[in-house]
């Protein structure tokens, strides 16, 4: 009996020697080649998906989820829908009036975007929703200007400085720097009563001047208005830290939610810069900082307050409403339970061309590259699964009541998580992820050619002059990623081309902005479908998760001496943390070791002593170890981010910080001057140890 079973195992091997499908690293390759990609497809799925405004819980989104869905199934793709049903705002009413002092006339703003001259779609510009806010408060409020520049913290404590305060004021502010919801709850926090936003024309209309603006140029037009949400907590606020299921759940009243702080908590609209500029015009008092002033010809810009008055009225209505994420599985070989995750949203404030769709388009690239694969005989080890988001403009809200709903099975499964938003806004390639994952980018960056410098790799043009890429942290709110990282501690990245683009959350952000200026020959959305797909598949593919953690213990290490400069003086031991990262280190060293061993047993002895079950084994630590940077009781005041190595900034939700949790006792530290504050330090800096050395023991595999 003995001799037959390896018999039979030796057969078996053989057969899968001689007859199998090629290598996967054959497959990859071949992903990645010019054979498989598809311009016109790519440009005509975003031309699709991008015909009408279609912002969350409209019909024309549901469209848009029917045709992902259509699509990906026209693939063979396994795929399905699963809707959620949250509170979504929109608007009622809204006005605004600049009342001069006498006898000078006021001025009320029609607050409408203009369509151009022979704009392809002026048929359905009607159906963009009006300037808004989302979840700011309604109400009237009236008071004197004051200009707060960008409306950052250290913007108001420069006001206090210049002896201005805007306690009964509408705030001034021009939208950069920091998250639109923060620069709204950062005016509540000061005392004004009302909070008007606009997109300078130094920041996005090209400088003044003689800059053109769309559609003869990249640049926004004077009445272009940026739209988008205040929510500073992610997914439906109604429902925080569980999923807004279709049948009966539990809900917050509108008065808990916005006794939670997370929604606006004074009226705000977002204006253009042309309305914008006008207002500037009536503010007296002292002249504001160079660093505060716009474009070459725009007025001197004062701080105020007044003369002029700004009359404000905002009116919203909440509406539980049904949103539908879209999903599409390949299910893996080998193990079918591990789980590789790839995202990007679809819901957009008006067109979306850039914002998200440059990203659904290459979503929906990679999964026609990979039935062309599976035609070709490739099968995945591990299970791909494409995830299709709605209303994460909103507050990543589609996917983080998914999470939510799947938290177990993710955190127990998912291998990682790659997101896609704004694929493409122009040249330059850029990423962020956990730090495991950054050598895995940087190999498939090598593989794939320039789109704008065919004489040189992405990777080559991304490392420039310097000796490394700059691989951001995912600690900020600024995309899906958010749930899957700082909830439950799954390992992540995030891509993109081009760090940003002037028509952002516009009406102007169309098809014929990305075919002009964007990607005109769409070659961008290709190359950036070959690096998502890329990385996707050999963490899917490969015997061994291709997780680098010593790159995490040089990140961590980077991060403490850092951190180590910033309170030099205050009487913080960080010998703890210091230690706790040395451990990590080791631990990282010893799996490296472990893996090579593995690697150099393996052979026909490997079939009976059940080397397979070591690499699971392996495998599973490398998975698991950064769900142990994650803490049950998450961050002080802020329990739904449970990440303590990477969070969001307090006062900044798409600003990232290393040590959030420190970070925010520090902040409060220094406000308050106290032993028992400093103390507090001291006990975040000891929470951050002992998920570092948790992280180790993970790595380890052993009891202690």
């Amino acid at each position: 009996m003995f001799k037959v079973s390896i018999c039979t195992a030796i057969a078996t091997s053989l057969f899968f020697l001689l007859f199998s499908s090629p290598p996967k690293p054959s497959h990859h390759s071949l992903y990645i080649s010019s054979s498989l990609s598809d311009n016109a497809s790519i440009s005509h799925h975003l031309y699709t998906l991008t015909r009408r405004p279609h912002i969350a819980g409209s019909k024309a989104n549901a469209d848009a989820a029917a045709y992902v869905l259509s699509t990906l199934s026209s693939y063979a793709i396994k795929s399905h829908i699963v809707s959620y049903d949250v509170a979504l705002t929109y608007p009622v009413s809204r006005s605004l009036t600049l009342i001069r002092p006498s006898p000078e006339p006021s001025t009320t703003f029609d607050l409408r975007q203009e369509i151009y001259d022979g704009d392809p779609y002026a048929d359905v510009a009607s159906e963009v929703v009006p300037t808004f806010h989302a979840y700011a408060k309604s109400g009237t409020v009236a008071g004197p200007v004051v200009y707060v520049n960008y409306g950052r913290v250290e913007d108001y404590e420069v006001l206090k400085e210049m002896g201005v305060s805007v306690e009964g004021t509408v705030v001034l502010a021009r939208y950069g720097k920091i998250f639109r919801g923060d620069i709204v709850q950062n005016a509540f926090a000061a005392g004004a009563i009302g909070a008007v936003v606009y997109t300078d024309r130094k920041d996005y209309g090209g400088g003044g001047g003689d800059a053109r603006w769309f559609p003869d140029d990249k640049w926004m037009p004077p009445s272009g208005v940026q739209v988008g949400s205040l929510l500073t907590v992610d997914g439906d606020p109604t429902t925080p830290g569980w999923a807004s299921t279709r049948d009966e759940c539990e809900r917050l009243s509108e008065e808990e939610v916005e006794n939670g702080g997370g929604v606006g908590m004074i009226p705000s609209l977002p204006i253009s810069a042309a309305d914008g500029e006008a207002i500037m015009r009536t503010i007296g008092g002292q002249v504001a900082n160079d660093d505060w002033q716009g474009s070459t010809d725009a007025p001197v810009y004062r701080v105020g307050p007044g003369p002029a008055i700004l009359n404000l009225s905002y009116t919203g209505e909440q509406k539980i409403t049904t949103i539908q994420n879209v999903f599409g599985v390949i299910e893996g070989t080998e193990e079918p339970d591990r789980f590789v995750l790839l995202g990007n949203h679809r819901d957009a404030w008006t067109f979306g061309a850039v914002d998200p769709n440059s990203g659904t388009a290459t979503l929906l690239e990679v999964a026609q590259r990979l039935r062309k694969l599976q035609k070709r005989g490739w099968r995945p080890r591990r299970t791909i699964v494409l995830c299709n988001w709605d209303a994460e403009e909103y507050g990543l809200t589609g996917s983080t009541e998914w999470v939510e709903e799947n938290r177990e099975m993710l955190a127990s499964k998912a291998i990682a998580y790659l997101n896609v938003d704004s694929a493409v806004s122009g040249a330059g390639f850029y990423a962020s992820a956990t730090p495991q994952l950054d050598e895995l980018l940087k190999q498939a960056t090598q593989q794939v050619q320039d789109p704008d410098n065919s004489s040189q790799s992405i990777y080559e043009s991304w490392v420039g002059s310097s000796n490394s890429p700059i691989i951001g942290r995912l600690g900020g709110g600024g995309s899906d990623f958010a749930a899957f990282v700082q909830h439950v501690g799954v390992p992540a990245t995030d891509i993109s081309f081009g760090a940003g683009y002037p028509v952002y959350h516009s009406m102007y952000d169309d098809f014929i902005w990305m075919k002009k200026f964007g990607d005109p020959m769409f070659h961008r959305h290709a190359a950036a479908a070959s690096i998502w797909g890329l990385v996707a598949l050999r963490l899917a593919d490969e015997e061994f998760l291709p997780f680098d953690y010593l790159s995490y213990a040089y990140e961590l290490q980077k991060s403490a001496k850092e951190l180590e400069g910033e309170i030099s003086n205050k009487g913080i031991n960080l010998i703890p943390l210091f230690k706790s990262i040395e451990k990590f280190k080791r631990a990282a060293t010893k799996i490296n070791h472990q893996r090579k061993e593995i690697e150099e047993n393996k052979g026909w002895a490997s079939i009976w002593k059940k080397e397979h079950l070591k690499v699971r084994e392996l495998n599973d630590r490398l998975m698991m170890a950064e769900r142990a940077f994650t803490d049950r009781d998450g961050l002080l005041g802020r329990p739904w981010y449970k990440h303590l190595i990477y969070g969001p900034l307090k006062h900044d939700d798409y600003g990232s910080k290393s040590f959030p949790g420190i970070d925010d006792a520090i902040e409060k530290a220094k406000s308050q001057s106290t032993e028992k504050s400093w103390s507090l330090v001291q006990h975040e800096v000891w929470r951050v140890s002992r998920a570092v050395i948790d992280a180790s023991l993970v790595l380890n595999g052993e009891l202690t």
